[in-house]
C-alpha cells in the first residue's frame, strides 16, 4: 500500500474546503448534509472525516480561512477593500449566503457561538487596530469612538452580504461603498 504523504495530505484537505465551500454555498448549513459533501468534495465520508471531526468543524475551517484571509486584507487596506473584494470576488465569498443560519445557530447553539466567536475575533482585532491606526495617523473622524464606527462597518457588511446572499444587483454598490468609506474619514 503506498504511502500517503504530508504534501498528499494538505492537498485533500484543500480539495475538501473548496468543495465544501460550494456545498455550503449552494445548500447552506444544514442542507450541506454528508452525502452532498462527498458530492461535492468527490471525497469519501472517511476521506473528508479523517481531516475534519464532523461538519461544524469543516464549516469553521472555512471560517477561519476567510477570517485570516479578510484580516489581512483589513491589516493592509481596511474593511471597506473587503467588501470590495466580495463584489469582485463573490465566488470566494459565496458561501456566506449561511449568514441567516449562522444567526440562528448562535442564538440557539451556545458552543457554535462561542466557537464562531473566536474565530471573528480575528477579524474584529484587525478592524479595531486599523480603524485605531487610522485615527492615529489622523485619517479616521475622531467625533465617535473607534469602536462605533467599527460597529458601522459591520452593520454595513452585514446588509452587503443579506443583499449579495439574495442576488440583489450590485451595480451602484461601489459607489456605495466609496459613500461608507467616505462617512468615516476625517474630514478636513
Amino acid at each position: 500500500m503506498p504511502r500517503v504523504t504530508p504534501k498528499d495530505l494538505s492537498s485533500r484537505r484543500s480539495e475538501i474546503l473548496v468543495g465544501a465551500r460550494k456545498c455550503f454555498a449552494e445548500y447552506g448549513y444544514d442542507g450541506a448534509t454528508v452525502r452532498r459533501l462527498e458530492e461535492a468534495t468527490g471525497k469519501s465520508r472517511g476521506a473528508i472525516f479523517h481531516h475534519f471531526a464532523d461538519k461544524e468543524s469543516l464549516f469553521f475551517a472555512l471560517a477561519k480561512q476567510d477570517a485570516a484571509r479578510m484580516a489581512q486584507t483589513v491589516a493592509e487596506e481596511g474593511l471597506v477593500e473587503v467588501m470590495r473584494e466580495m463584489l469582485d470576488n463573490p465566488g470566494t465569498y459565496d458561501w456566506f449566503s449561511t449568514r441567516t443560519e449562522i444567526t440562528r445557530l448562535i442564538k440557539t447553539d451556545p458552543a457554535f457561538a462561542a466557537q464562531w466567536k473566536s474565530h471573528q475575533e480575528i477579524l474584529d482585532r484587525a478592524v479595531r487596530a486599523r480603524l485605531q491606526q487610522g485615527v492615529d495617523e489622523g485619517r479616521m473622524r475622531t467625533d465617535v469612538p473607534v469602536e462605533v464606527i467599527h460597529t458601522y462597518l459591520e452593520v454595513f457588511m452585514d446588509g452587503m452580504i443579506a443583499r449579495l446572499a439574495a442576488g440583489d444587483g450590485t451595480a451602484v454598490m461601489d459607489r456605495v461603498l466609496d459613500m461608507v468609506e467616505d462617512s468615516v474619514r476625517r474630514k478636513n
